[in-house]
């Protein structure tokens, strides 16, 4: 099994400011927006570099996704940026209108996703914005794994022409892809070659992923480990080439089970190669205050949980 090493933990907001950092140098037309979050969001660099191009809308998220939407008639690049919760839930109707109805060169970047938000509590954690913006027509939606991988893909989606939903994590996690890698948006990436198990993970649960399928590779169970750092366009060949390999899956995501990556995979699969699925994920419930840690333990998001799925789904092939 290859070995991943965890490079020294690092939160996925901050992959994001790296990657708004390098735009900034890079890409003129590139402008942000932040909703009285500048702090959160990591994006002090870009603005003393760049203080022509920033924009501080204030506790105003509908005005900012209607301003985003205007910069690009005049051909901007805009990333506007807030809290999860506040990115999608509080503006869906400016997303749906103004957005993604006009099909508007608007990235959306949202931090503080999921559970792992922490001691915020329940008012905060979103757990329901991957399906919310899957389902916008037009919408691509991603959501990477750690640091690196995170910076990349910031700087990715600004050559993606159309509305991109980027979402990430407030809490230091293991950063353990590599630093120069190439983010192709729709690939799903092989972390872990397998033959009895299929893990299917994303965002904060890649990782506990991988620690599972280590602890599996003790019991002589083979799992292979699949990063879907891109929600939609989901990479239905990767999906499909595994699970006949291995005859069974396990999703993982700190999402509701309903509307996130185990529904998307679960379509894919019914569709096309019926097959015996587990899902980590919450259980159509909303969070409560904690430190991260504690939240992803009680709610089952965690290398154990995903381990403990495993072994049921091998039970059902």
């Amino acid at each position: 099994m290859t070995k991943y090493t965890d490079q020294g933990k690092q939160d996925t907001r901050s992959g994001y400011g790296a990657g708004m950092t390098e735009l900034g140098r890079t890409n003129p037309n590139v402008v942000a927006l932040c909703a009285d979050l500048i702090g959160s969001l990591k994006i002090e660099t870009f603005i003393e570099e760049n203080p022509e191009r920033f924009f501080q809308v204030g506790i105003a998220e509908a005005n900012m996704m209607g301003m985003a939407a205007g910069l690009t008639i005049g051909g901007k690049i805009p990333f506007a940026s807030t809290f999860a919760n506040f990115a999608t839930g509080r503006v869906y109707d400016q997303i749906r209108q103004s957005i993604a109805y006009s099909g508007k060169n608007v990235k959306i970047c949202a931090s503080h996703a999921g559970l792992t938000l922490g001691e915020d509590g329940a008012t905060h954690q979103i757990l329901e914005d991957i399906g919310l913006m899957k389902m916008l027509p037009g919408m691509t939606v991603i959501n990477p794994c750690d640091f690196n991988q995170t910076k990349a893909a910031t700087i990715a989606i600004a050559e993606h022409d159309g509305p991109v939903y980027l979402r990430f994590g407030r809490p230091k996690v293991a950063n353990f892809t590599p630093v120069d890698q190439k983010f192709e948006i729709g690939k799903a990436l092989m972390l872990n070659e397998g033959t009895d198990v299929t893990i299917i993970a994303t965002g904060h649960l890649v990782w506990e992923s991988l620690l599972a399928a280590e602890s599996l590779e003790k019991q002589g169970i083979s799992a292979e480990v699949i990063n879907i750092h891109t929600i939609k366009p989901l990479d239905d060949a990767a999906i499909l080439a595994s699970a006949k390999k291995t005859g069974c899956v396990v999703t993982a995501e700190e999402h509701n089970f309903l509307g996130g990556l185990g529904e998307s995979v679960s379509r894919v699969l019914g569709t096309h190669l019926p097959t015996p699925q587990e899902f980590v994920a919450t259980q159509d419930t909303f969070g409560e205050s904690g430190t991260p840690d504690q939240l992803m333990e009680k709610y089952g998001l965690n290398n154990k949980a995903i381990e403990a799925a495993v072994l049921r789904v091998l039970k059902r092939k």
